[in-house]
């Protein structure tokens, strides 16, 4: 089927089996077009059906609430039926030469680990190896449950075979919970990625700043994990904020200790506690604690030191908008200012 989007620059054109959500299509025709999640929450895929029929796979998805009219749709969610003409209201290009294309791929979960009462940390193999940029994420489809997740991955490996992953048990959120009420090791699942900007190169030749809260640590990991790899800290510092509601909620601090110990002393790393008391010292000595909302405890521990910096941010929405007006209010550059929206 040929797909045809007309956007205010110019039209492009990319084909699209019957099944195949027109977004994604597009993406791996390597078609820019807009998104932010893919996953059907935040609306930035909306499109005008012009001509041709299409099929909505998600009408429950959160993201229709931002469409105005009846003939909008949600591209990330919708499939053709035959060959379509739809509009978005954005510039849209082909992604530059050497950009890394998304692509669908077949998962299986490896493993799925327990991290705290209600965060859970998978491993699912893919059938083929995927490039992507530290700080991205992939599109997860369960078999039985509505919709893809965003979730980012927490490893970062060249042409990587295994994918890691941090999930937050959700109240009523049909996938976490059909990922706690039983094991599901060996369940084969869909994979769609890579795909974001939130990322990072070691080329910045900038100081890092990262704040997540929960599950949005995940993001940081690949991050980390890059700049480790690369030896980046050895000339440029880095500063993690990593909130949580109570030491119960924290997990990975034997990681970032072993990040430390790797990376020295340019490399600091900060818990954020929001509702606990701060930890003896000789309990995780290599990690500091404050207490307060994570965006609170980086505002202060970074006062007049945010010039050069470029700053990573993950988690829950109110918290992402509270560090970015955090941020802002400090008069960084939004330029400077980098977070997906996908949760």
């Amino acid at each position: 089927m040929k797909i045809q989007v007309n956007a205010r620059n110019r039209a492009h054109q990319f084909d699209a089996a019957p099944s195949d959500r027109i977004l994604y299509a597009g993406l791996s025709a390597a078609v820019a077009l807009p998104y932010e999640c893919g996953s059907g929450t935040c609306g930035t895929c909306k499109a005008r059906l012009l001509s041709g029929e299409i099929d909505d796979a998600w009408p429950e998805a959160p993201g229709r609430k931002f469409l105005k009219g009846p003939d909008e749709f949600l591209m990330c969610q919708c499939s053709a039926r035959g060959d379509v003409t739809v509009e978005v209201a954005a510039f849209v290009q082909e992604f530059d030469a050497g950009a890394l294309v998304p692509k669908a791929l077949e998962g299986t979960i490896r493993s799925s680990t327990l991290l705290t009462h209600d965060v859970v940390e998978l491993q699912i193999d893919i059938d083929a190896p995927m490039a992507f940029d530290a700080g991205q994420f992939v599109l997860v489809r369960a078999p039985g449950i509505a919709g893809h997740r965003g979730w980012s991955m927490v490893n970062y490996d060249h042409n990587a075979k295994s994918l890691r992953f941090i999930v937050k048990k959700k109240p009523g959120g049909a996938l976490s919970d059909w990922l706690f009420d039983a094991p599901r090791t060996g369940t084969q699942v869909d994979v769609f990625g890579p795909l974001g900007s939130a990322t990072f190169y070691p080329s910045l030749a900038q100081n890092i700043l990262c704040i997540a809260g929960g599950s949005g640590i995940a993001g940081m990991m690949s991050i980390l994990s890059r700049a480790a790899q690369e030896h980046y800290f050895a000339e440029h510092s880095g500063d993690v904020f990593f909130g949580v509601r109570t030491m119960k909620d924290a997990f990975f601090l034997d990681e970032f200790a072993s990040l430390r110990r790797t990376c020295g002393e340019r490399l600091k790393v900060t818990i954020a506690l929001s509702e606990d008391s701060v930890p003896a010292p000789e309990d995780h000595p290599l990690l500091a604690f404050d207490t307060g909302f994570v965006h609170e405890v980086a505002g202060r521990h970074m006062q007049g030191r945010l010039e050069g910096v470029r700053a990573y941010l993950a988690g829950p929405p109110p918290a992402v908008d509270a560090s970015v007006r955090m941020l802002l209010m400090a008069r960084m550059s939004t330029a400077n200012i980098r977070y997906d929206k996908f949760s």
